[in-house]
């Protein structure tokens, strides 16, 4: 089952006089549970199209489904609301509220959608203890590691019950150790509650926890690598 379409998505924008086409036509398809990586070098066109396949910016032209729904022209309203109920976002840097421990960082998402305190808190222990953080609930920022505060992020992100997880270099900011841990919860995500995960990477290493591999280059697919041979779980 299809969960998202793109077809001959074009994104330009000017830099000052300077007209960028950052992305020239690029079809994508993917499908509902699929675990894929996707990996460039910089200025490749990587980062724009995480925008776009997460609602975060529009295409220049072409078409984009979600399921049977077209969005690409959909307005801001709308393009916020398709966020909130069916992805959940994991960055690079973690942006975690300061003042919150990190049970409040992960009910956030549940106050936009209206959720009541008590049941809020319930889902939000609940995807904390799923990333193997039950006993940080009361941690705030500066007390927790890097590798900690993302996996409080991984929380957040999948405390609504989102069917896609969009995760943009997701462990940049992270040792070797908490890297293997996060791709670890990723697999388990996927595999498990079979949620669909997309992730820019510029590692090679941490593209291959994916089930397949989409090279861009200068804006445009170069090549889809498939994964062999997963690493374990």
């Amino acid at each position: 089952m299809i969960l998202l379409e793109l077809k001959d998505i074009h994104k330009s924008y000017k830099d000052g006089q300077v007209k960028v086409n950052a992305l020239k036509g690029v079809d994508l398809s993917i499908e509902n549970g699929s675990f894929v990586s996707i990996m460039g070098p910089s200025g490749s066109g990587k980062s724009t199209l995480m925008n776009i396949i997460g609602c975060l910016d529009k295409p220049t032209s072409g078409i984009y489904r979600i399921g049977e729904k077209q969005v690409e022209k959909l307005s801001d309203w709308k393009l916020a609301g398709i966020r909130n109920e069916f992805m959940g976002f994991v960055f690079q840097q973690f942006h975690l509220i300061p003042g919150l421990n990190a049970l409040e960082n992960v009910e956030l998402p549940l106050i936009y959608q209206g959720i009541t305190g008590r049941q809020r808190k319930m889902k939000a222990k609940e995807a904390l203890e799923a990333v193997g953080l039950g006993d940080r609930l009361k941690h705030k920022r500066s007390q927790l590691s890097g590798g900690e505060q993302q996996r409080v992020a991984i929380a957040r992100a999948i405390v609504g019950n989102p069917k896609l997880i969009l995760a943009d270099e997701p462990t940049g900011a992270l040792d070797s150790k908490a890297s293997e841990n996060i791709m670890s919860i990723f697999q388990r995500l996927n595999e498990d509650r079979k949620i669909t995960i997309i992730q820019v990477t510029h590692e090679k290493s941490i593209g291959e926890y994916g089930k397949s591999i989409y090279h861009l280059l200068d804006g445009e697919m170069d090549y889809i690598e498939e994964v062999i041979r997963n690493k374990a779980k």
